[in-house]
């Protein structure tokens, strides 16, 4: 499949859009369930982390994600960059 205007114009502005968003919201707190399997995802299973059957489990803080400010920039540059080079492909009648 080749990528045409709409295709790049479209990824240009989700990239736009979701720089805009990192760049306005400081940090994202994931909920229990997302921590829990962040945490499993994470850490090795090892004999030091099994606990007994009958050990009360605390519910898992939960975990705050603060992505760099570099990134919000960069996405929107590259989304930037995505719609304009839309903008100057032809069309898909083959206007321009």
């Amino acid at each position: 499949m080749e990528l045409n205007r709409n295709h790049y114009f479209m990824a240009g502005v989700v990239l736009l859009l979701l720089g805009i968003q990192l760049r306005m919201v400081d940090s994202y707190v994931l909920n229990e369930e997302s921590t829990r399997l962040l945490n499993s995802r994470s850490e090795p299973l090892s004999a030091t982390n099994i606990r007994p059957i009958f050990q009360a489990v605390t519910a898992p803080s939960r975990k705050v994600i603060k992505p760099p400010e570099s990134l919000g920039w960069a996405l929107m540059s590259i989304g930037s960059v995505l719609i304009l080079h839309a903008l100057a492909m032809k069309g898909p009648g083959g206007d321009h």
